[in-house]
């Protein structure tokens, strides 16, 4: 099988949504979507390749800089930072100032297993922000950076540095690197598959008969 480029798997993965993700993966028994991380506010889609941020409780070892620095800058254009804070909603683990640093190093986007802050300033510059919750506590004093590009988890699902991410108005999926080629096959198929159902059911034929000719319960 031809090896995609990275610009050919984007360029696939954002004509899908999450959800014909989700089904391509459940298809090939693997992770098939975080629930509760949700989109900020009207964010655009995104789909990239993923840098990863490990958070960890502020404490007498000292971060050597503020959090999110580190993944801004081993980031390449398209990516997307997902951070693990374990889903936590009572303090902020990205803010106004990182978000402008991600736009200029032209990131995709922000996944964050936890909170975020300064939604109010990052709404007019459009950056994608998705997040379990939003709150006005800083990070200082409470939490700090541990890792950058190593292994974490998000939602519960295994996460490493160079795997796709994919977020929208449905929520998050995850897409192992070995696995990208055979998800995205997988999730076409399905597209078009209810592509042409929809077109069906549009032209007037009852749904009924449409669900028994593309046997949709079985699609997955």
């Amino acid at each position: 099988m031809k090896e995609l480029s990275k610009k050919e798997i984007i360029s696939r993965g954002l004509k899908l949504s999450t959800t014909n993700i989700s089904d391509a993966l459940d298809a090939i028994n693997l992770k098939s979507g975080i629930s509760g991380i949700l989109p900020a506010y009207d964010c655009p889609k995104i789909f990239g390749r993923i840098v990863t941020m490990k958070i960890t409780a502020a404490g007498l070892t000292r971060s050597d800089s503020h959090l999110g620095i580190n993944a801004i800058e081993v980031a390449d254009e398209g990516d997307i930072i997902v951070i693990d804070n374990g889903g936590r909603k009572d303090v902020s683990c990205w803010g106004e100032i990182l978000s402008y640093g991600a736009k200029n190093k032209k990131v995709a986007g922000v996944i964050i297993d936890g909170a975020f802050r300064d939604i109010d300033d990052i709404k007019p510059i459009n950056f994608p922000v998705f997040a379990r919750a939003v709150v006005p506590v800083t990070a200082r004093k409470r939490i700090m950076s541990l890792d950058t590009n190593k292994i974490i988890q998000c939602g519960g699902v295994q996460v490493r540095p160079g795997d796709y991410a994919m977020a929208d108005g449905s929520g998050v999926v995850i897409i192992p690197s070995e696995k990208i080629n055979e998800v995205l096959d997988k999730a076409e198929e399905l597209f078009e598959k209810e592509q042409a159902m929809i077109k069906e059911i549009k032209s007037g034929k009852s749904i009924l008969e449409v669900d028994k000719k593309y046997n949709y319960e079985k699609m997955v």
